[in-house]
This record gives structure tokens, C-alpha cells and sequence, in this order.
């Protein structure tokens, strides 16, 4: 059995692979440009990917592929089609990185709502030292507790997110996008409620045709004036061009994003890379899900993936 791993990086390389020798042969890669897949893969009993485009392409040389494992919770870089008429099987891992998302939903709100960036740099500066007062708070901040947080993708970390916003004494509501949540825990209510209503905004949604833009110079212009928006689901989720105005002329008071409809940032193309004010707007390099235990339960579960497809077992293969 030979094992080919385009994009070993993908999951850091602080996190061991040498697992996968329990199945045979492994050849690895750190990253795959889209020219190099197909020759990458030819010889290829089983595909470990994340981002590789796997279509016909760059499989159709790969006549020895029996499966494809991604190291991500997406497949759309798989064309799941073409792999059905082949008989490869194609699964993904699910719920690595639950706990990481959420965790980074609360730092991207604490950092805003409490203007962490100012007060560090307050201190830093030399100001607080020159000061004469033991305190300072000229920004004003407020707390967590009596504020309604909406969440969009009432999901396994939407509801880890309810959680723990509940916990910090907030109102939960949310919004079911396909309107077929069968979540009771919270309170469900329509777009222009949860828009209306949210001091923060929390997006955990998969991106799809009804996702796409949803947050858009329309919606923004419902929200709150002190609405936090925090975006860790997918950036093509918000409308970049719409965010950008409406942080520029205070139509909410803030925005943290884990994600952008471009990867990395192109600041020829995003309007976002122009906002420099860290009390507004905070960007991460879409690292949510990427705790060294997210990433180490990540390689663990494509293990397990494989061990169970060959023992003939079911495993979390995409539908």
C-alpha cells in the first residue's frame, strides 16, 4: 500500500505523520502546486490532501487510488463526482477542531469589545508609566453579561459557542439559514431579528448559495451601531467591500475575522488590508481550527480513517 501526502505542512510540522507507516510505503510532500498532483499521485494507493485540487485531470493517471483522505473538514477541492464513477471511497475528518474555533470565536470578541490593542499598547508606549492615576480607561468597554449574542450555523460549534456565551450571563439567539435546525436549546429567530437584536454577530456556517454574501451592505446597515461582527465560518460569508464601509463610517463598532473570500490576504484586492486601526477590525490568518490538539486530533482521525476503510469498516466517508 503506498501513501501519498501532498500537503504535510497543512497540518504543521510540529505535528508527527509517521503513523501512516503502519499502512506501508508514505511519500511526502510539504506542499503541492496544481502542476505537480497529477505526477505526485500516479503511483498512489491512498491520497492524503487538503487543499489539492483532485479531479480528473490530475487523477486520471492514477489508475491504483482507492481513496482519498482529506486533512480538513471541507472537500470541495475533491470532485466528488468523478471519484463515484471510479469507486474511490473520499473521506474527511469531522469536529477536530470544535473547541478551537470556538475558543478563537471569544479571543477575536475580547480583543475587540475590551480595545485590548489600545491598552497594551498604552502601557507599552510609556504613557501609563507617565500617567499619575493608577487606572486608565479612556476607551470605553463593556461587559458580556445582559448582551445578546446571535450566532448563524447552529452547528456543533455554534452550539459549543451558545455555550459558552451563555456562561458569560448572554442572551442567545439564532438564525437557521436552511430553516431546518432542530436546535431547541436556544431561541430561533428570523435574518432581520438576529441582525436587529445582536450586540455580537457570530458566523459558523458552511459556505453555500445561500451563505454566499449574506452579510452583506444591506444586512450590515440593520445591525446595531455597537455590533461586533466575528466571522470564523468562511469569508466569502460577508462582503468584504461592505464591511470595509461600514467600519470606516462606525455603521458597527467592530469586526474580528478568522477568514477572507482570498487566502492569503491581497491587499491590491482587499479593501480590509487598508484598516490598520486593531480596535476596529482584527484579521488572523485563518487559524481557528489550528491548535496543536485540533491538529494532532486531525492527523489521528485520518488514521483512523484508514485503518477502518481497509479492514473494510464504515468510516466518516463524505456523502
Amino acid at each position: 500500500m503506498k501513501i501519498v501526502i501532498l500537503e504535510r505542512a497543512s497540518v504543521g510540522m510540529d505535528v508527527g505523520v509517521s503513523m501512516f507507516e503502519d499502512f506501508g510505503e508514505v511519500e511526502i510532500y510539504d506542499n503541492t502546486l496544481y502542476d505537480e498532483i497529477a505526477e505526485r499521485v500516479e503511483s498512489a494507493d491512498i491520497i492524503i490532501a487538503n487543499k489539492s485540487k483532485l479531479n480528473e485531470d490530475t487523477l486520471k493517471d492514477a489508475l491504483n487510488v482507492k481513496l482519498i483522505c482529506e486533512f480538513a473538514t471541507g472537500f470541495d477541492n475533491v470532485d466528488l463526482e468523478y471519484c463515484k464513477s471510479r469507486g474511490i471511497g473520499v473521506c474527511n475528518v469531522r469536529d477536530y477542531s470544535t473547541d478551537m474555533v470556538a475558543q478563537h470565536t471569544f479571543a477575536l470578541a475580547f480583543y475587540l469589545s475590551e480595545k485590548l490593542e489600545h491598552y497594551d499598547r498604552f502601557v507599552k508606549s510609556g504613557q501609563y508609566a507617565a500617567q499619575e492615576r493608577f487606572s486608565n480607561f479612556d476607551l470605553a468597554f463593556n461587559e458580556f453579561a445582559g448582551k445578546t449574542w446571535g450566532i448563524i450555523g447552529m452547528g456543533n460549534i455554534g452550539k459549543k459557542v451558545a455555550k459558552i456565551a451563555t456562561a458569560f450571563g448572554c442572551r442567545v439567539i439564532f438564525y437557521s439559514i436552511t430553516g431546518k435546525s432542530t436546535v431547541t436549546e436556544y431561541e430561533k429567530v428570523d435574518f432581520d431579528t438576529i441582525l436587529r437584536e445582536s450586540d455580537f454577530l457570530s458566523l459558523h456556517c458552511p459556505l453555500s448559495d445561500l451563505s454566499r454574501d449574506l452579510i452583506n451592505e444591506e444586512a450590515i446597515s440593520k445591525m446595531k451601531k455597537t455590533a461586533y461582527l466575528i466571522n470564523v465560518a468562511r469569508g466569502p460569508v460577508v462582503n468584504q467591500e461592505a464591511l470595509y464601509d461600514a467600519l470606516v463610517f462606525g455603521k458597527i463598532a467592530g469586526a474580528g475575522l478568522d477568514v477572507l473570500t482570498k487566502e492569503p490576504i491581497d491587499p491590491e484586492d482587499n479593501p480590509l488590508a487598508k484598516i490598520q486601526d486593531s480596535t476596529r477590525l482584527i484579521i488572523t490568518p485563518h487559524l481557528a481550527w489550528a491548535s496543536v490538539e485540533a491538529r494532532e486530533r486531525c492527523v489521528s482521525m485520518t488514521y483512523d480513517n484508514i485503518k477502518a476503510f481497509l479492514a473494510g469498516e464504515r468510516l466518516s466517508r463524505v456523502d
